[in-house]
C-alpha cells in the first residue's frame, strides 16, 4: 500500500496498514462425526486492524493464531505490507463472538486478519485462497486438526458448504451447498455457558454416528434447521453433556424450531421463528433464568447483504 494511503491515528502516531472483516457461524455437522462437516454463518461480526506498532488494548491470542496467520499468508506466496517484517507487525481485533464456545472465533479471526493483510497490500486473494491459508494457521496453532475447511467458509460466506477436508483442493473439497434459512425469519439465539472442561477425541464419536447421519441425510434434503438440532443431539452426547443435552429438549419443547450445542460447545444454538414474539419471549426467560447460563446473544442467520459489507472497504 502507498504510503499516502495509510490511515495515521494521530493519538499515537500509529497507522493502520489495513482492515478486515468477518463474521462467526455454528454448526450444521461436526466433522468429526463422519469425516465430513458443515458450518453455517451467524451474524456475530469481528474485525480486525493490521498496524505498525502495537495497539493500547491487550490482544488476547492465548493459542498464537496470529503469528500462525502472518505464516500462512507468506506459505501462500503473498508479501507483507511495506516491507515491513513480521515482527513489525501488530493487531487490533474487536469482536462480538464469544471465544470457545463453538461459534468459530478462531477461523474468523483467521478470515478478517487475512482480509487485513490482503487490504494492506492491495492483493486480490481468491475465497479458495484465504480457506487453505485459514485452514493452515488453524493446523500451525492447534486449534483444529483438519484445518476447519467448513468453519473458515461460514466465516468468509452466506450458506453453508458440505467439506470433505480430505480433497485433494479446497474447490474439490465443496460437496454440495445451501443458501440457509431466510434471516429474515428467523431469531438465533446463542446460549452462552462455561468454557467446556475437555475436549473430545475422534474416538468419542464413534458411537453417535447415527446421530450424524441423520444431520447429513437433512443436509442433503436443504432441511438446516433439522440438521443442527441432529448434529446438537449428536455432540452432546459425545462431550456426556447432560445439561446440554436437557437444554435443548428443553427448546423444543418450549417452541424452538432447532437446538443444537455448536462444535464441541459449550455453547447451545437455539432457533425460533420470528413472527411468534411469545415464543421468542418463553424461550429468553427460559435461558436467562438458568444459573448455568452465562449469556444470552440473540442474532440471526446472515443476509447475502451483510457479507457484502464485509467485502467492502472499511
Amino acid at each position: 500500500m502507498l504510503q499516502s494511503q495509510v490511515l495515521l491515528l494521530r493519538d499515537d502516531c500509529m497507522a493502520i496498514l489495513g482492515s478486515g472483516k468477518a463474521h462467526g457461524g455454528c454448526s450444521l455437522l461436526h466433522a468429526a462425526g463422519l469425516g465430513y462437516g458443515a458450518s453455517i454463518g451467524l451474524d456475530l461480526p469481528l474485525a480486525v486492524r493490521l498496524l505498525d506498532k502495537p495497539s493500547k488494548r491487550d490482544v488476547k491470542d492465548p493459542d498464537e493464531l496470529l503469528p500462525a496467520i502472518l505464516d500462512a499468508w507468506i506459505a501462500g506466496g503473498f508479501k507483507f505490507p511495506n516491507e515491513l517484517e513480521k515482527e513489525e507487525l501488530h493487531w487490533a481485533v474487536m469482536s462480538q463472538i464469544p471465544p470457545r464456545q463453538g461459534l468459530k472465533s478462531s477461523a474468523a479471526l483467521c478470515i478478517a486478519a487475512l482480509r487485513a493483510l490482503a487490504d494492506a497490500t492491495q492483493t486480490e486473494v481468491s475465497d479458495e485462497e484465504y480457506v487453505a491459508m485459514a485452514a493452515q494457521a488453524q493446523i500451525e496453532s492447534n486449534v483444529s486438526i483438519t484445518g476447519s475447511i467448513d468453519d473458515a467458509w461460514a466465516c468468509l460466506t452466506t450458506g453453508w458448504k458440505l467439506i470433505d477436508p480430505r480433497a485433494e483442493s479446497i474447490s474439490e473439497g465443496v460437496l454440495f451447498e445451501g443458501n440457509g434459512p431466510n434471516a429474515e425469519d428467523w431469531i438465533v439465539m446463542i446460549v452462552c455457558r462455561e468454557e467446556r472442561k475437555k475436549r473430545p477425541t475422534l474416538e468419542d464419536f464413534v458411537p453417535h454416528t447415527g446421530a450424524y447421519q441423520n444431520a447429513l441425510e437433512a443436509l442433503q434434503e436443504m432441511n438446516e434447521l433439522v440438521a443442527l438440532t441432529w448434529n446438537g443431539r449428536g455432540t452432546v452426547a459425545v462431550m456426556n453433556d447432560v445439561q446440554g443435552r436437557k437444554m435443548t429438549n428443553d427448546a423444543i419443547l418450549n417452541g424452538a424450531r432447532a437446538a443444537g450445542m455448536s462444535g464441541s460447545g459449550n455453547a447451545i444454538v437455539v432457533v425460533a421463528p420470528k413472527v411468534s414474539k411469545p415464543t421468542c419471549d418463553r424461550l429468553l426467560h427460559l435461558f436467562e433464568s438458568n444459573k448455568e447460563v452465562t449469556k444470552v446473544i440473540q442474532t440471526s442467520f446472515l443476509s447475502h447483504e451483510e457479507v457484502e459489507s464485509e467485502d467492502a472497504p472499511s
